[in-house]
């Protein structure tokens, strides 16, 4: 198995004096108070806005799962970014104004003006949960690729090693500087990510001997008589997550949580000069996000090409699907086996790049939450203090979310040995368990005047264990998709929270 040639660690070293140099550089942003920190002063265009929602989104899971998608299927991957344009539309419009008319710092403050402090906090501790799960999850999957391809190993030195350096580069791009910093690192990162991506795919074409025409021929009549560049999906059946009826229904309901009710997006659109700019960003980021996993998926589809097509390539290559006993997607076998040095030590800061954009926009996401919604109202109760007293406390809470995202990665190593679920699908999935009950919580809190504290806590719950009920190591049963999870879980959040009649206040006469 290769490892690491020089040209390689050339490559490395150049990403990390990047990170020396941007470090620096974002060191210099001087926060005042918790409205630097966690909101850049309000300061952010529309255009680095939507970059870094889409580096934010776009994860480690995207990077390694998404050609996985499209080897092993289609197109319909793509499809589905339907889903997120609409549900952008929606945040756009019914959301992002409510939040900038309350000046919120998180998007949960709604349910404090609509209720009281305790749904606040309720939501806010359901999205910690949920982000440390899907977070950690995602660090470990990008461990993997990062020891594989670097050390040759994924022992749990290399494993452990790997996730470690993730956390410590994104905490010290974050640490200083707050939101400003993560959102220009955003961009840095995004750059290093979808270029290596668009180096792989210019030299997995090049290695394919056949047309464009002979390709799209091979792929529109792929062995069995599958159609590999079918965009959608119109089948009913409720094991596959990204069909039509999939987009219009649960992939909508995962997409407005993502957009409007997850601190780690919403953030960013919070961090603009107005409402109207923030709306705009968002949008422009689900636009934007259409080329770049049309990219990932076509990388799965040539993968079929130089895997599965042999009358192509003039020769028989074989995809492996495991390494020491670990399962891998098809493409980081291609990077461990095919890619030269020089492009794999490329990919490699790919991936870890995407990691870094993730991981150190949830480190602020999470943070803010702790300082905002929980600490904040607690010291000020007991005292005036001054504001920067907040900013060292969002840097030690950034700190606490840290290690609890650490430690999940390392529970990992070891939860996935214990376990047959994959966890690429857990990663993809873990926080349909918080969407499920803040959905439900915030279409009764935004469209009706029922519900009550207590009844959001309840619907929260609801929501978790419903979704909890649902998968198949639960209940015995057929796998359901997790979009229609989803829907099941926020319906039942949702009448949950909607059975108290409550105090008669809308949403908005709330923030009014």
């Amino acid at each position: 198995m290769p490892q690491f040639a020089t040209l390689d660690w050339i490559v490395v070293a150049a990403y990390l004096a990047v990170i020396l140099i941007g470090g620096w550089a974002f060191s210099r942003f001087k926060a005042a108070d918790t409205r630097d920190y966690f909101l850049a002063g309000r300061s952010v265009p529309a255009w680095l806005a939507a970059v870094s929602v889409l580096s934010a989104t776009q994860s480690a899971a995207t990077f390694l799962g998404a050609p996985d998608q499209g080897y092993r299927g289609d197109y319909t991957y793509l499809g589905a970014v339907v889903a997120p344009i609409l549900a952008a539309l929606f945040v756009a419009h019914v959301l992002i104004p409510r939040f900038y008319a309350m000046r919120a710092t998180t998007v949960y403050e709604l349910l404090e003006a609509r209720f009281d402090a305790r749904a606040k906090q309720a939501a806010g501790g359901m999205f910690l949960i949920g982000r440390v799960l899907a977070g950690g999850a995602r660090v470990y999957l990008a461990a993997i690729a990062i020891a594989m391809v670097a050390f040759g190993s994924i022992e749990a030195h290399a494993i452990i090693a790997s996730a470690a350096s993730v956390m410590l580069v994104s905490f010290l791009f974050t640490f200083h500087g707050g939101l400003k910093s993560v959102i220009w690192n955003d961009l840095i990162q995004f750059v290093i990510y979808a270029g290596s991506a668009l180096a792989v795919l210019v030299f997995l074409r090049l290695s394919i001997p056949a047309s464009n025409a002979e390709l799209i021929d091979a792929l529109r009549h792929a062995p069995g008589g599958v159609d590999k560049l079918r965009l959608f999906d119109f089948s009913t059946d409720l094991s596959k997550p990204f069909t039509v009826l999939a987009i219009f229904t649960g992939l909508l309901l995962l997409n407005i949580a993502n957009a409007g009710l997850d601190q780690d997006t919403t953030q960013r659109l919070l961090a603009s000069p107005s409402a109207k700019t923030g709306a705009r960003g968002l949008i422009l980021s689900q636009l934007a996000s259409v080329p770049l996993i049309a990219m990932f998926v076509t990388i799965g589809l040539l993968l079929h090409i130089f895997y599965a097509r042999p009358d192509l390539m003039g020769e028989a290559n074989q995809a492996a699907t495991s390494f020491s006993g670990e399962k891998v997607t098809v493409f980081v076998h291609y990077i461990l086996t095919q890619v030269p040095p020089g492009l794999r030590g490329l990919v490699t800061i790919g991936v870890t790049a995407a990691a870094v954009a993730t991981t150190n926009s949830a480190l602020n996401a999470m943070s803010s939450v702790m300082i905002a919604d929980f600490y904040q109202p607690w010291r000020e109760a007991r005292g005036p203090v001054t504001p920067k007293h907040f900013v060292r406390a969002g840097r030690w809470g950034m700190a606490a979310v840290g290690l609890a995202m650490f430690a999940t990665a390392v529970l990992s190593f070891y939860w996935q040995r214990h376990s047959d679920m994959p966890l690429l699908e857990f990663a993809l999935q873990v926080m349909v368990f918080a969407y499920a009950g803040l959905l439900g919580v915030y279409f009764v809190a935004v469209f009706t005047r029922r519900g009550t504290a207590m009844s959001v806590i309840a619907g929260l719950i609801a929501g978790f264990v419903t979704v909890l009920l649902l998968q198949p190591f639960v209940s015995g049963q057929t796998a359901l998709a997790f979009p229609y999870q989803l829907c099941i879980g926020t319906l039942i959040a949702a009448v949950v929270t909607a059975i108290p009649r409550g105090k008669g206040v809308a949403a908005d006469a709330a923030i009014a």
